[in-house]
């Protein structure tokens, strides 16, 4: 159990941030600040998550790039997803 301990504790902490990430979701806070607070939990989780189960600790630029490259990766996707609606809404609007 000794080996295991700071497994544990980073259990602990992605568990209290996505109850926490749970908790701003719902509040009553401009939208804003919502984004913000979501975004900056997901980038502690991942960093966390790399750092510890991906044994990323002490391969600084292997834990900058797998967020970094996930998180582009991700937006990317995002946009080509939404982007043929979006142009197709605003072709609607000129005719």
């Amino acid at each position: 159990m000794v080996g295991y301990k700071s497994y544990w504790y980073t259990w602990g902490a992605l568990l209290i941030l996505t109850l926490g990430m749970i908790e701003v979701g719902s509040a009553a806070i401009p939208g804003g600040v919502i984004a913000f607070l979501l975004i900056l939990a997901m980038l502690t989780k991942a960093t966390l998550i790399g750092s510890n189960f991906m044994h990323l600790r002490f391969e600084k630029l292997a834990l900058i790039l797998t967020v970094v490259i996930g998180i582009l990766f991700t937006a990317l996707a995002l946009f080509l997803g939404i982007a043929p609606d979006g142009i197709r809404i605003l072709s609607l609007g000129r005719h």
